[in-house]
């Protein structure tokens, strides 16, 4: 289990914590039985921890796009993937830094596109000069 995702659970699990704490405190009526509080309660818990849950996903699948490029870039001969660094979000991959040529940059951006899960890539790939 990665360091992120850990703390995304972790968050997940605050959330869900507070939201359970405080949801009793607002909205009130005065014939309210214990139970009918208790279901808009675990309703609201019920709908940040799937909130939560969502936002982590969405992180661990981008941090396994942007492990999957890298390890494509780094299995290119030519490509130097220090030079090359690998950001995704929302599975949007951008790619920046360096590369020795025009067509070393082109292949960067077809290698990246090959990868599942990639929606787009964002060219911010620049080529020595002299």
């Amino acid at each position: 289990m990665t360091n992120a995702y850990k703390r995304t659970t972790l968050l997940a699990a605050i959330v869900a914590g507070t939201a359970l704490m405080t949801a009793g405190c607002g909205n009130r009526a005065p014939g309210d039985t214990v139970g009918q509080k208790m279901d808009r309660t675990a309703d609201k818990v019920a709908s940040s921890t799937e909130r939560a849950a969502t936002k982590t996903g969405a992180a661990v699948e981008d941090t396994t796009i942007t492990t999957k490029v890298k390890s494509a870039v780094l299995a290119e001969p030519g490509l130097k993937t220090l030079q090359i660094g690998v950001d995704t979000k929302d599975g949007i991959v951008t790619l920046s830094g360096t590369v020795d040529t025009p067509v070393l940059k082109d292949r960067a951006m077809q290698i990246a596109q090959q990868v599942d899960g990639v929606k787009s890539v964002v060219d911010n790939l620049s080529v020595k000069t002299g």
